[in-house]
């Protein structure tokens, strides 16, 4: 069996499959249709400091390859997060990863520091690039912001801290290297896409907030680069995410730079599409002679 152990940082994990942050609820959503505890980790729905009822519907609409949202943060909040999904998520018996969300620099360390004191939580993803809340990008779109609240969630936490980019800006490796200086571990590249969809019949937006976030097949050409270049400009590890269907799309990401990704818009078209492509990503690696995973990261020829 080919060994697909990984680390980000300090954080070890079995193989290097993750779900995306928004896309699996808080695992139970998914519970039924998939086995989570054979997945490399979790990252449940972004966490705020107080609940959001989200934005308005309509919230998602589907796009050609793929799909827009606007959900706008929706979740319980962190009281109700520690005490109504920590004790589920906690027999699962996979690692949990919480992607936290905040208005300033002291909600994030907040967060983070109220997530450490659970046993259950193995490392904190900090969402610092939603684009469909207000001021969502613009933490992620400034480095000084970036590394700003990266430095401040570092200093409330021994745990590991991914700090999640936004494709939205010219230059992301600017981005990269901002938050590598403020101690981030590893980098998840990346977020979703600014877009938006017309209804020709009606003339509106088919999203309520008018733009949303373009997700699924459509972005993986250009998640990929973005991994291409932060691999060339950083020394911590990345967590590819964009339109991954597929053990193949994943291989493509491994081979350019990320040590581990995340599946997301597949799960709406197939619950189970984690599992299934860490089962290709296996019979993939045993076909093509590759003993651990560490050969493939990185591996492009250029």
């Amino acid at each position: 069996m080919a060994n697909l152990e990984t680390h980000l940082g300090s954080l070890r994990l079995d193989n290097p499959i993750l779900t995306a942050s928004g896309t699996c609820g808080y695992g139970e959503e998914l519970e039924r249709f998939v086995a989570l505890s054979r997945l490399g980790a979790i990252v449940c729905k972004t966490v705020t400091r107080h609940p959001r009822a989200g934005n308005t519907p309509p919230r998602t609409c589907e796009t050609p390859a793929g799909m827009l949202n606007a959900i706008g943060l929706q979740n319980v909040g962190i009281e109700k997060f520690v005490s109504e999904k920590l004790p589920y998520l906690r027999r699962l018996g996979v690692p949990l990863i919480v992607n936290v969300a905040g208005d300033s620099v002291e909600d994030f360390a907040f967060l983070t520091r109220t997530l450490s004191t659970h046993v259950e939580v193995a490392a904190i993803e900090l969402n610092i690039s939603c684009p469909n809340v207000a001021h969502g990008l613009d933490f992620a779109t400034d480095p000084a912001l970036t590394e700003e609240i990266v430095a401040h969630a570092r200093a409330s936490t021994d745990l590991p801290i991914l700090a999640k980019l936004s494709p939205n800006v010219t230059d992301i490796t600017l981005i990269a290297r901002a938050a590598e200086r403020g101690g981030a571990d590893a980098l998840s590249l990346v977020n979703t896409f600014v877009g938006m969809s017309v209804d020709t019949r009606t003339r509106r937006p088919r999203l309520s907030n008018i733009s949303g976030g373009l997700s699924g097949p459509a972005i993986k050409p250009l998640a990929l680069r973005a991994v291409y270049r932060c691999a060339g400009a950083v020394k911590i590890p990345l967590v590819g995410i964009g339109g991954i269907m597929t053990a193949e799309d994943a291989a493509e990401f491994f081979i350019c730079g990320a040590s581990a990704v995340q599946i997301g818009t597949a799960t709406f078209a197939q619950p189970q599409a984690a599992t299934d492509v860490l089962d290709g990503l296996t019979a993939y690696m045993e076909k093509h002679g590759i003993a651990d995973i560490k050969e493939l990261v990185g591996s492009l020829v250029v």
